[in-house]
């Protein structure tokens, strides 16, 4: 048990990093556990964990804050989970390799989102038939990257909620961490019936990330967001592509291809 405690600082410093941003923190734990060589399945559904202790103190905080959506967050929560539960089911089979790649564009992708946010434009739409259908099938691909990746979803809900549904950047990630609540749990359910978690990782990292989240919520309100956005990009872009290199190493490229 000893030997498995500093899985509470790496909980606790994603847990930060994943509600200041509204992203979850699995776009820092997976990674490391991956590089550590934990079974994709094994790292993602862990990390299922501490997004879900995480969303739970973050929506505590920005509850307390009144900066919660909850109608739309319980509606695109809900719409997540038959994406999750799928998600969850077509990761048992993912070859490490396979997984690193894949990951290594969605952490290509979180930099991107997170280095941009701030540019990201915020107006008041209209929400058309068309919108519906597609926030409709945006919440279910989003389950899917959430249980696959063991990432949230939050990359996806909260450009939909500024972009789509003209949210601000300052409701859409406090609304991403309700979302999450649902996403993260019904992920773990399906994750924990496959066999895929180690409880007692499972558990370091959730503690960890609850106090994270309850402190990034926190300073969510005064932190000067642009240096450290930088810096997450730069290190999310180096991990991708440390993964592409793991994998090339070892092949896998050209079987993608």
């Amino acid at each position: 048990m000893i030997d498995q405690l500093w899985l509470i600082p790496l909980g606790f410093v994603a847990g930060i990093l994943g509600s200041m941003l509204g992203l979850g923190g699995g776009i820092i734990i997976v990674p490391v556990l991956t590089f550590l060589g934990f079974p994709p399945t094994v790292a993602v559904s862990n990390s299922l964990f501490a997004a879900f202790s995480n969303s739970v103190a973050s929506t505590i905080s920005y509850s307390k804050q009144k900066r919660i959506e909850y109608s739309l967050g319980l509606k695109l929560g809900l719409l997540a989970i038959p994406g999750t539960i799928f998600g969850a089911i077509i990761s048992t089979d993912v070859a490490p390799d396979i997984f690193k790649i894949l990951f290594g564009f969605v952490l290509i992708a979180s930099s991107v989102y997170i280095f941009l946010s701030k540019q990201i434009e915020s107006r008041e739409k209209t929400i058309s038939k068309q919108l519906i259908i597609f926030i409709i099938g945006s919440s279910f691909f989003a389950g899917i990257i959430s249980s696959f990746f063991g990432i949230g979803g939050g990359i996806i809900f909260v450009p939909l909620m500024v972009v789509g549904m003209g949210m601000s950047m300052k409701r859409a990630a406090p609304t991403s961490q309700l979302i999450l609540l649902f996403a993260s749990l019904s992920g773990i359910i399906v994750h924990s019936i496959l066999g895929h978690p180690d409880f007692l990782q499972s558990g370091f990292l959730a503690i960890g990330s609850f106090f994270g989240g309850l402190v990034g919520a926190k300073l969510s309100l005064s932190v000067k967001e642009r240096n450290l956005k930088i810096l997450i990009s730069v290190v999310l872009l180096i991990t991708a592509v440390k993964l592409f290199f793991d994998s090339l190493s070892n092949g896998s490229f050209s079987f993608i291809f």
